[in-house]
């Protein structure tokens, strides 16, 4: 298994390569064996928790899939992942509950979940110094809002636009906005992902930082969208030398598609739910993996697949 593909295409080109060779090699050589299938899981950008998540999940699958190679995709994030799953590029892929509603989800659409996993939670970084020490300081200020297609740009363009907060935005993924910030070529970050984010994480190590309050956001995002979005706070212990701070956070799905065979899917929810101890010890946000809130994926539905793995194993 190759966990960590260089990008979205080269995930599906060694198949390819391989039938082109026996295309070409006639009768004079002899042909080689038909490649194994590829699955592939579509995760997240550098310094991002999406793409943790998702090779774990595909090292699990390797061991469960002998006959097929699985292989991750790192992208952009949510709305990449969606646009690869839709397009028949990725079996799998991680996405924030509110990506997928801003593409209203329903019974005929193309998505289904195989469960909720944890949540992510906004943060909006800021190195100690800095001025800024409320959302409506970022006016006028060099902000990134994450990687283009990524659920960080999508909610961060959400609680500006409800918000009306003006800055001058900037666009890079978690690893490459936390270098930036630490070489004051940006004023702030936002960063929707799990606890901890490896990216500010490392950030903390090297500057003292600060979390900025938007426990006001907050209360406006969840009275927008009761159903995606939820007032939270980042614990005091989650990165070094940060006091809690008042925020809010945004379930995070696991994606197939709906043609997905059925028993791939209940395979998929089967090694998520069944590894998630597995999972959880790199990657501590595994541990809200559970099945009592694994079929909390809102507005869109549950594989088949899925559903038949819930019944089976549902809670006494």
């Amino acid at each position: 298994m190759h966990p960590r593909g260089p990008n979205r295409r080269t995930a599906l080109r060694g198949a390819a390569g391989a039938l082109a060779l026996a295309a070409v090699s006639g009768c004079t050589w002899r042909e080689p064996p038909s490649p194994a299938p590829v699955f592939v899981v579509a995760t997240g950008p550098p310094g991002a928790v999406y793409r943790e998540i998702g090779a774990e999940i595909a090292r699990l699958l390797d061991e469960r899939l002998p006959g097929t190679r699985v292989r991750t995709v790192e992208t952009g994030a949510s709305h990449d992942n969606l646009r690869l799953i839709e397009a028949g590029e990725a079996q799998l892929g991680l996405a924030n509950l509110d990506s997928v509603m801003a593409g209203e989800v329903a019974g005929a659409d193309p998505l289904r979940a195989i469960g909720r996993l944890y949540d992510s939670f906004v943060h909006l970084v800021v190195l100690d110094g800095s001025p800024v020490r409320r959302l409506g300081d970022l006016e006028g200020r060099r902000v990134s809002v994450g990687a283009d297609d990524s659920g960080t740009e999508f909610t961060a363009d959400q609680i500006l636009a409800e918000t009306g907060v003006g800055m001058e935005v900037v666009r890079m993924n978690q690893a490459d906005s936390a270098r930036a910030l630490g070489r004051g070529e940006i004023d702030a970050m936002f960063s929707l992902t799990g606890l901890p984010t490896p990216a500010i994480a490392d950030l903390a190590e090297r500057h003292v930082i600060r979390l900025i309050d938007l426990s006001d956001a907050a209360a406006a995002m969840a009275g927008v969208r009761p159903e995606a979005y939820f007032p939270a706070s980042v614990p005091a212990t989650t990165y070094e030398g940060v006091p809690s701070c008042p925020t809010m956070s945004v379930p995070n799905l696991l994606l197939c598609s709906a043609d997905l065979s059925e028993r791939l899917a209940h395979l998929v929810a089967d090694t998520v739910y069944t590894g998630a101890r597995r999972i959880a010890a790199s990657r501590p946000e595994a541990a809200q993996i559970n099945v009592r809130t694994g079929i909390s994926t809102g507005a869109v539905p549950l594989h088949r697949g899925a559903v038949r793995w819930y019944r089976e194993n549902k809670p006494a």
